[in-house]
């Protein structure tokens, strides 16, 4: 009877663990989805803008979040105020963009993004725990959730072709007062890997490893930029590996799995054996 409860609670602890791991793996495969929904307005925005606008020389900069499910770009002055607004559908097709070039003042969201992205925009400047690195440059995306908690992104991108950068990312936290309270980095250093190896033509996947105690998972970073640069690739599957876990991102789903190392290697151990 002993044996039976210590077996019953083992089976217990497992289902506990899988569910936790499937929760973790929602939350960050979400995080991941809005951050690449916000910066494809980012990347297409300033295009919309410039074949409409003609007075570019006024833009000081620009920020982009998700308002009620639609992905907006918000274009704004030196003294802080809105002189465009270009809003994309599912597609992200320039052409389906509708743009707004009425100068407004901020709404009290937009306000926050702002103020947050401008905080951040000062550490990165001014903080040494940020490294530059040539032929890159450091990309800002705030995130305010459901209960409002606030973040950015910092994310760094390559201004050469052919390369996909990882790493190089963190993550800065606000109170409620839009203030900083925490950087964190996402990984220990950059990672730069070719779109297509041509000694790797084949491959249908590519890896990286996480070092950081406190960042085992993909991180919505990864997510973010593996979105971002799939169709320049040829990774059907993405693969990252750390010392507790191993995170599989399938880029044709967008569908992330989590799963321990150990478990993993008892699969490899079973499917070795069974070939014998």
């Amino acid at each position: 009877m002993k044996n039976l409860w210590v077996v019953f609670f083992a089976l217990i602890g497992t289902i506990i663990n899988a569910q936790d791991l499937k929760k973790t793996a929602k939350e960050i495969q979400e995080e991941g989805i809005e951050l690449y929904r916000s910066e494809m307005a980012s990347w297409y925005g300033t295009d919309v803008l410039k074949a409409n606008y003609d007075k570019m020389e006024n833009i000081k900069g620009y920020f982009s979040y998700i308002d009620g499910g639609v992905p907006k770009c918000i274009f704004f002055s030196e003294n802080s105020k809105v002189l465009a607004t270009v809003a994309f559908p599912a597609n992200y097709n320039p052409r389906d963009a509708k743009i707004d070039m009425n100068e407004r003042d901020f709404t009290s969201k937009e306000l926050d993004y702002f103020t947050i992205r401008q905080n951040a925009n000062e550490k990165v400047k001014t903080d040494t725990i940020f490294q530059e690195y040539n032929n890159t440059s450091i990309n800002l995306i705030p995130i305010i959730d459901k209960n409002n908690v606030k973040k950015v992104y910092a994310v760094t991108g390559p201004s050469v072709d052919n390369i996909v950068i990882f790493g190089n990312d963190y993550l800065i936290s606000f109170n409620d007062k839009n203030e900083v309270k925490n950087i964190e980095k996402l990984h220990k250093g950059i990672i730069v890997q070719a779109m297509k190896e041509e000694k790797l033509e084949n491959a249908i996947s590519g890896l990286h490893s996480h070092v950081l105690e406190n960042q085992q998972a993909i991180t919505p970073t990864d997510i973010c930029t593996l979105m971002l640069y799939y169709k320049f690739t040829n990774w059907n599957d993405y693969f990252v590996i750390s010392k507790d876990f191993v995170s599989i991102w399938s880029n044709k789903t967008n569908n992330l799995v989590i799963i321990k190392e150990k478990d993993v290697k008892k699969m490899a151990g079973s499917v070795e054996n069974s070939e014998k």
